[in-house]
């Protein structure tokens, strides 16, 4: 199959709130990453593959990709022909609430099976996405959220315990980035936070994140920005607000990391909200 013709990752604006959407059809290879947000990718050209907390995913047109909140994954495509998909992005509070109605109590809940080959899953998120970027004229509030419902209904499981418990002072060190994303702590400084040696530090963080203590800076600093752009701040702004040296800086990390620039994101929030923070 011969490649697209234009290549693009162009986010939607969508009104209903908790949830974004984006369309994408590019051969780019993207890095490593996390989103605050359950991600669910529906392919329908091309094929890709990606390495993910639960294991290494292929997929192809048809299938449909889950990724949980804060799951560090990439993705490539398996040639030059690329691949096209939709996604959609849902906040946890709005998948938590649709799983307390699926699964009849309230629990944490969680996308088990990172790649799934089924044709209605596949149907019923056609259906989520239309109803979500449908403009106005043509959106019903009732239709969006029984296709959302249906949709998460055949994709949510109860969050399992721990899969692998994480040290206590690897926990701690990455608190200490959570808590405060605008300081750059050095290797130094979160190993003594965690009581071991910057070695040991950085080798036991990678293996329980799956980043390096500044590649997850670095995401929680870029998930600020998104945040912070969203509220409508300009972007030099946000730069600046989220530790980034100048808006180039944010700019050439935002595209590397989603695979389109910051003020395409800023340009889809102006006249919609994406979401609301409960």
């Amino acid at each position: 199959m011969a490649p697209s013709k234009s290549s693009f990752v162009r986010p939607l604006p969508c009104k209903q709130p908790g949830i974004e959407a984006m369309v994408a059809d590019t051969s780019c290879t993207f890095a490593r990453h996390t989103h605050d947000d359950f991600g669910i990718d529906l392919i329908h050209r091309g094929a890709q593959k990606s390495l993910s907390g639960r294991g290494l995913v292929e997929a192809g047109p048809g299938d449909v990709i889950t990724v949980n909140p804060g799951e560090v994954h990439d993705g490539t495509p398996f040639d030059e022909t690329g691949r096209a998909w939709r996604m959609l992005y849902l906040h946890p509070s709005l998948v938590a609430d649709v799983g307390q109605d699926v699964l009849g109590h309230a629990r944490q809940v969680e996308f088990s099976q990172p790649r799934i080959a089924d044709r209605r899953l596949s149907q019923g998120f056609a259906n989520a996405f239309i109803a979500t970027v449908s403009p106005d004229s043509e959106a019903s509030p009732l239709a969006w959220e029984q296709s959302l419902i249906l949709l998460l209904s055949g994709l949510l499981q109860p969050r399992l315990l721990e899969r692998c418990a994480i040290p206590a002072g690897i926990v701690r060190a990455r608190e200490q980035l959570d808590e405060a994303p605008l300081k750059a702590p050095t290797l130094a400084q979160l190993a003594e936070t965690a009581e071991l040696s910057r070695y040991q530090l950085l080798r036991a963080f990678t293996r329980a994140t799956g980043l390096t203590p500044h590649a997850y800076l670095t995401q929680r600093r870029l998930q600020q920005a998104r945040r912070l752009i969203l509220g409508g701040m300009s972007l030099v702004e946000s730069a600046a607000a989220s530790g980034f040296a100048d808006q180039s800086h944010l700019t050439r990390l935002f595209k590397r990391t989603y695979g389109y620039p910051p003020g395409a994101y800023a340009k889809a929030s102006v006249s919609l909200q994406f979401r609301s923070r409960r």
